[in-house]
């Protein structure tokens, strides 16, 4: 038994933590959730030794410890897994593996017990790798194994995973959860903070929610609901996850997206139709061509064959910024690379894509606009910042409203959502549900690209299932089922059950 009591910890005035409680019982796997700026990272670095907290107790048994140190968190065999990836991409999987850790055999690293033992942790994990290789030549999957690798490395008697599978597909997601359920059978408790719910009611015995720096709920994960922890996490009845859908605009008009046997990249032969107001939902494993398709929309790559009829009439736009202009926009799964200016404000985030998509012929930034664009976007999601303060000052769930801020104030018809919300809490994830369900009824195109099938099934009028580059199924209605579209990616067929309901690709009501 790993237990904290009256854990406090203040940041000047601010506490972080305040009289936090938790117990993590032998061969458990304990959940942490809660809403960002509960306190969950803080309570991982605290128990890493990263941070010393100003009081409480951590006790390893019946013995009260000090973990003030990184090295005194490995002395009580604590295994840390953080949010980031602390790996060193320019030196190999082996020196990670023991990066301050190395054996030695009269005075000298043992290079061949570190060999021996990396190949007994990579069988344990399956992780096909070669330990000689730059970890930065791996895939970003691939990397978090070898992060969990090393923390894994001592055998600990806990092991404190803080948002382990923020970057892992559901079948990386899927191994993962069978490496852990071998550790706890083997008497490893593990400290699971995560904020994807599915994933908690999937693998968690027991839940803890945190909300304002304290303990609010903690219970067998059997005996709580969704909705449970939910309301627990934002202090109030909220019910379900995912909001109703909207009655569509009655003015809208009724444009389409066709596609007719597209090939380029890792596609080949897509075929598939939406309509304006539509949310059509996009399945598919790292590498199975739905993140190509979202490049050939967005004018980032060109396809090699194929027809395609966007809703103004015309074929594929040749860049981003003729995407931008014929009003497509792509909210990406990397938002901080690829969809943000972190250190700009969010005047300037909001406003270079909205005032531009005004004058496309000069590309002339307007302050003033931009100014108000962002007073309207944090008035209407109400996003806590203000419009000259720098993104990133901003909690995970604001920055990525930001993201979709910046298209809702160019009103696009189609709009390309690559895992949209992905990393953040349950509570912003509703309010970004609510701003999808919004943009569809009112006539946008929504193509849906998520890991995670609740979100798809939950949110999608009709779901594509990539799987090595072609659609392997279309599934609507009573269809639309996790275990169909887990099984659609994965292998590339239908359960037995679903096979005389299959339907043809393509096929609109």
């Amino acid at each position: 038994m790993i237990s904290v009591r009256n854990l406090a910890m203040r940041y000047g005035g601010v506490f972080a933590l305040r009289d936090m409680n938790l117990s993590v019982g032998q061969g458990t796997i304990h959940a942490v959730v809660g809403e960002s700026g509960a306190g969950k990272s803080t309570l991982v670095k605290v128990l890493a030794g990263v941070l010393r907290s100003n009081s409480g107790t951590i006790r390893v048994g019946d013995q009260i410890v000090t973990v003030d140190s990184p090295i005194a968190a490995r002395k009580h065999s604590f295994g840390v897994v953080h949010q980031g990836l602390s790996l060193f991409a320019d030196r190999s999987v082996l020196a990670n593996l023991f990066v301050n850790r190395e054996p030695l055999r009269n005075g000298f690293v043992s290079r061949r017990e570190m060999e021996a033992r990396s190949r007994t942790l990579l069988r344990q994990l399956k992780l096909d790798v070669d330990v000689h290789a730059p970890v930065g030549q791996l895939g970003m999957g691939e990397r978090h194994y070898v992060e969990l690798g090393r923390a894994i490395l001592e055998g600990p008697r806990l092991l404190i995973l803080d948002e382990p599978n923020s970057a892992l597909d559901r079948r990386q997601t899927e191994h993962l959860f069978t490496v852990l359920s071998d550790l706890k059978a083997k008497g490893t408790s593990v400290l699971y903070v995560s904020h994807r719910l599915e994933d908690v009611f999937a693998i968690a015995d027991q839940v803890t929610v945190m909300r304002n720096g304290r303990d609010v709920l903690t219970s067998e994960r059997s005996a709580l609901s969704e909705a449970d922890v939910i309301d627990a996490m934002i202090g109030q009845q909220r019910g379900s996850l995912f909001p109703p859908a909207l009655p569509a605009n009655a003015s809208t008009i009724r444009p389409r997206i066709t596609v007719e046997g597209l090939s380029g990249g890792r596609i080949s032969g897509v075929s598939f139709t939406a309509r304006s107001g539509e949310i059509l939902g996009l399945a598919g494993l790292e590498g199975s061509g739905v993140e190509d398709l979202f490049e050939m929309l967005f004018g980032l790559r060109e396809a090699q064959s194929g027809r395609v009829r966007l809703p103004d009439g015309y074929g594929l736009p040749g860049n981003p910024t003729e995407a931008a202009r014929r009003g497509i926009g792509l909210v990406p799964a990397n938002r901080l690379c690829n969809g943000l200016m972190p250190d700009r404000s969010l005047a300037f985030n909001i406003g270079n894509i909205a005032t531009g998509a005004r004058n496309w012929g000069s590309r002339r930034y307007s302050p003033k606009a931009a100014i108000a664009a962002a007073a309207r976007q944090i008035d209407a999601l109400r996003i806590k910042g203000l419009p000259d303060a720098p993104v990133n000052s901003l909690l995970a769930g604001d920055q990525q409203k930001i993201v979709i801020a910046k298209w809702l104030e160019t009103a696009p018809q189609v709009l390309l959502l690559d895992n949209p919300a992905g990393g953040i809490e349950a509570a912003a994830k509703r309010k970004i549900y609510a701003l999808i369900r919004q943009m569809a009824a009112n006539g946008c195109i929504v193509l849906l690209r998520s890991v995670e099938p609740s979100e798809l099934t939950n949110l999608s009028n009709r779901v594509l299932v990539f799987h090595r580059g072609r659609v392997a199924g279309e599934l609507s209605g009573a269809e639309m089922k996790r275990r169909t579209v887990l099984q659609l990616t994965t292998t590339g067929e239908m359960p037995e059950a679903e096979r005389p309901k299959k339907k043809l690709v393509g096929a609109m009501a």
